[in-house]
């Protein structure tokens, strides 16, 4: 791998994490030995980036993410990446601010489940994201038709990654839950479904699902690694 990777993270770092290990995972996996990912890792405080979700300060929202960013070019990153679907929200704004390639979750995944044949999929992720135009907008634009939970199953998808896994909280009722949310969306006709937050990577996986699980971390973070290698 040639190109260093920036990541905005720390929304939350426990997502984060699991950014930096899977990324040098994958580039051990591809490389072997003792190789790592060349990345910089800009950590912002989420407490104030949760408290502008809230308050629907998108503006302000990516106006810091813009010079994290910035401050991530500067320092010598040749791709940035957003280590959060929710905040992909303000994409425009983060990816206008730099000069270098800005790898877009949404993007990633929708090229992942092209690949795999499907066209319509389930989505699960923090409110923002499922209720929200920007996510299944450029969904429809790679051709792909999104399904959401039901209000109920919204309401505890959303307060499960707010109240627990950005808590570092991971509870087998939760994962229950979820798995029966998902067979909802596939009687509704999802093929497969995406985790469209980068914690719900913590708490299910394809054992959870009897369709295809597109983990949105996992195939950002391998989207990257074949553009810094190329």
């Amino acid at each position: 791998m040639t190109r260093t990777i920036g990541l905005i993270g720390g929304m939350s770092w426990e997502s984060s994490a699991e950014y930096y290990r899977l990324l040098n995972e994958e580039t051990r996996r591809r490389l072997g030995g003792h190789h790592c990912a060349r990345s910089l890792l800009l950590t912002l405080d989420f407490a104030e980036i949760e408290a502008m979700q809230r308050a629907g300060d998108w503006e302000a929202a990516g106006r810091r993410l813009a010079q994290a960013a910035k401050t991530l070019e500067q320092a010598g990153a040749e791709m940035v990446l957003l280590c959060t679907n929710t905040m992909h929200r303000v994409a425009e704004a983060v990816e206008a601010a730099i000069g270098v390639p800005f790898v877009h979750i949404v993007d990633a995944t929708a090229e992942r489940i092209t690949r795999a044949g499907l066209t319509t999929v389930g989505l699960l992720g923090t409110r923002f994201t499922m209720e929200m135009d920007f996510y299944r907008s450029r969904m429809l634009g790679h051709g792909l038709e999104i399904l959401v939970p039901d209000e109920p199953g919204r309401t505890l998808v959303h307060d499960v990654i707010y109240r627990e896994l950005t808590q570092g909280r991971v509870e087998d009722s939760s994962r229950e839950a979820y798995r029966r949310i998902i067979t909802d969306l596939a009687e509704r006709g999802a093929q497969g479904v995406i985790l469209g937050c980068t914690e719900i990577t913590l708490l299910i996986g394809p054992q959870d699902s009897a369709v295809p699980v597109f983990d949105s971390t996992r195939i950002h973070v391998e989207h990257a690694v074949d553009l810094a290698s190329r």
